[in-house]
């Protein structure tokens, strides 16, 4: 097969357009904070301009089919352009003039990790400081998603896009059309996000560190625009209203759609959904008596920070309130081992996702079922269905593929001169889109002293676990460029 390269390379040319209009977006708030607009403005028309140019150029394809194979393309081509672009803002500003520490920002907006080079953040320009919340949001949800709802106006027809992008195994289509699908998606995304900004803004947050704070939020990436991140904000009103919608975005956001919906039987059905609200609660409740007993703080104050420190990680936001790394070590190798977790397919998260989790401690409690009775056909059930072995074989190389990729990260981490902690700690909160590590990269650290080696490294992890590892190592597969 063939690949269609002039309708990825106009492909890629529209995300960029659509990429430098978001930057351009960013400038009423450097014109409001009596900002210099030269670094957002030309960034966005440098952006805009090369993309429109390359798209004018290779837009007229005779052949409109968009393959699998282009799909996977143009989704890893698309990531990587955006954050080359979307480093332009911090080196034309100054505020990060390393290529390498700007690019590592970005692609951490964009994949919604949140690890940051960034030692003083409130000393960054106000519109800079929206871009690097911005890129977040669009990573979020994913703007190839966002375009597949106009890919039918431009007679391109976009499954191929969103099956490579999606977040999880496979998109629960809530219509049968992909259009609507993204729409509905999108719908959903901007209501949260607007709903959380209107209710921190009553809590006492300014506009803008609301918008920020809801934009990486949904998305959860964790950029704030405090250095002490919400541990600035010492309100329990805040810190619930953020506890709440984190959960929200690591919900399957069709499962919210039933929720709006009112088909709240439709929603607690769901085996996913119930998992990831019993871990949560659960995993808060004990951590919280064994702060409680430590610290004595008050079991309301060491409950909150427990559920906001568990519900963080486990939608792989990273926002911090407490340093989980100074609690009692035990407690610590919890949150490393929740690093792994993630919340559901179909949400913003990150991580391995509970779905996964759950077919694979189903399969494993089944095979000695199956040892015992050879003969007998017992299928792993999900939802009371019968799951396909094929999901199944793919789940378990999902897992056995990110443990490996974890281990040989670790490995070539330690050589930039890490420490074990650290090593561990960035690996697996950068392929798990996390933020916050252990070690040197804990909750109240940043990722400023790791070597432009060890940068690279991570960025790729982070591209690797936003878009679901297969996407990526797809085309490091010779078969992949075989033309049959």
């Amino acid at each position: 097969m063939r690949f269609n390269y002039k309708l990825i390379t106009s492909f890629t040319g529209m995300l960029l357009v659509i990429n430098g209009v978001f930057m351009l977006l960013c400038l009423p708030f450097s014109i409001y904070y009596d900002e210099p607009i030269y670094s957002l403005g030309l960034s966005g028309l440098i952006t805009a301009v090369f993309g429109s140019t390359i798209w004018y150029l290779t837009r007229n394809n005779e052949s409109r089919e968009l393959k699998k194979k282009d799909g996977y393309l143009i989704v890893v081509l698309g990531w990587l352009s955006m954050s080359v672009f979307g480093s332009l803002p911090y080196l034309i500003s100054g505020s990060i003039p390393d290529f390498t520490n700007a690019f590592f920002e970005t692609i951490s907006g964009y994949t919604t990790t949140g690890a940051s080079i960034l030692t003083d953040i409130e000393a960054v320009d106000k519109g800079i400081l929206f871009w690097r919340s911005l890129t977040q949001w669009i990573g979020g949800m994913g703007i190839i998603v966002l375009v597949v709802a106009i890919l039918p106006i431009l007679g391109i027809g976009g499954m191929q896009l969103f099956i490579a992008e999606a977040p999880g195994i496979s998109p629960d289509k809530m219509k049968p059309r992909i259009k609507d699908v993204a729409k509905r998606l999108w719908f959903i995304y901007l209501g949260l996000t607007l709903s959380e900004m209107v209710l921190l803004m009553f809590g006492g947050m300014s506009f803008y560190d609301a918008i920020n704070h809801s934009l990486t939020t949904m998305a959860t990436g964790g950029f704030s625009t405090k250095n002490a991140s919400i541990a600035y904000y010492d309100s329990a009103y805040i810190q619930y209203v953020i506890i709440l919608f984190m959960f929200l975005a690591g919900t399957n956001f069709t499962i919210t759609y039933y929720g709006f919906k009112g088909k709240f039987t439709k929603v607690w059905s769901n085996e996913e959904f119930r998992n990831y609200f019993t871990i949560v609660i659960a995993l808060s409740v004990c951590i919280a008596f064994f702060v409680f007993s430590d610290q004595w703080e008050g079991f309301e104050k060491s409950f909150r920070d427990s559920l906001f420190q568990v519900v963080s990680i486990v939608t792989t936001t990273g926002y911090v309130t407490a340093d989980y790394t100074a609690w009692a070590p035990f407690l610590t190798v919890i949150f490393f081992l929740l690093m792994f977790l993630g919340a559901s397919a179909g949400s913003t998260a990150g991580g391995i996702k509970v779905i996964r989790h759950t077919l694979l401690f189903k399969n494993s409690f089944l095979e000695m079922k199956r040892q015992l009775h050879p003969s007998a056909v017992i299928p792993v059930r999900l939802n009371g269905k019968a799951v396909n072995r094929d999901i199944t074989y793919n789940v378990l190389a999902f897992v056995m593929i990110y443990l490996l990729i974890f281990g040989s990260g670790v490995f070539l981490i330690s050589f930039t001169g890490v420490d074990f902690n650290t090593a561990l700690g960035a690996v697996a909160t950068s392929l798990g889109n996390i933020g916050p590590g252990l070690g040197s990269v804990g909750p109240v650290y940043n990722f400023a002293h790791i070597s432009d080696f060890g940068k690279w490294l991570l960025s790729f992890l982070m591209l690797l676990g936003r878009l679901e590892l297969f996407t990526v190592l797809m085309l490091f597969n010779p078969s992949f460029w075989k033309k049959y």
